[in-house]
């Protein structure tokens, strides 16, 4: 079965050097979508998933450090690198503390860039096979997220991948308050009204599941978000 290729958002206004870097990039096995400045960019990562974003950050319409609030606004944990002619220090910092991976000054050489997407993304996908592997007891229950089932008392229920993907960030926080925002923005994509209905009616679904043990329970922690009750 073919390999499916890493997926890159460039966002850059200098077309010339776009190109070329995209070109560059797609040479070594990554699909790369361009777009010409910030506004292109955010419409780019609404409409299809993607494994890392290098974003500009002089552009038009919107400008990289706008783009880059935006985009962690929709997917808080997207690697994101600044490729930028700005080498004030000012500047340096406040692309870190946007959450970026790296910032990255031109011009630059694109092999050590290279090298950085590559340990970045492989570092992502060894931190997501360890928590897609992990599993959890609550109770009387066990839950398999690879698997997608929650058994308990001889019983197996299989579970939808919404399902799964909350009832695993519950068992992340588990006791802890998982915030509304945080889920409906990993798993739907936004924390728009109706996402957050459609959460609601999972969130019934899973409790409906948990009823068979007292000392399991999803609590609405009013306006913040819900909290998986594990009680030892």
């Amino acid at each position: 079965m073919e390999e499916t290729k890493s997926k890159i958002l460039l966002v850059e206004d200098d077309s010339n050097f776009g190109n070329v870097l995209k070109n560059y990039l797609e040479l070594n096995d990554f699909d790369v979508i361009l777009e010409r400045d910030g506004r292109l960019g955010l419409a780019a990562f609404q409409r299809e998933k993607f494994d890392i974003c290098l974003l500009d950050v002089m552009m038009p319409h919107v400008d990289g450090f706008t783009l880059a609030e935006e985009i962690r606004d929709i997917d808080p944990d997207i690697p994101l690198f600044f490729l930028s002619a700005k080498t004030m220090k000012d500047d340096i910092l406040t692309g870190y503390k946007l959450g970026a991976d790296d910032y990255i000054t031109k011009p630059f050489d694109s092999e050590v860039l290279l090298m950085k997407i590559k340990a970045i993304l492989k570092r992502n996908e060894e931190t997501r096979q360890e928590t897609e592997n992990k599993e959890f007891d609550m109770g009387i229950y066990h839950f398999n997220p690879r698997l997608r089932e929650l058994s308990w008392s001889g019983k197996t229920q299989t579970l939808s991948p919404k399902e799964n993907e909350l009832l695993r960030m519950l068992c992340e926080f588990k006791n802890d308050l998982l915030p509304r925002e945080t889920a409906l923005k990993r798993i739907w994509g936004s924390d728009t009204y109706f996402n957050g209905r459609s959460m609601d009616v999972y969130i019934a679904k899973l409790r409906k599941y948990l009823k068979e043990d007292e000392k399991v329970e999803i609590v609405n922690i009013h306006g913040n978000g819900f909290r998986l009750v594990v009680q030892e």
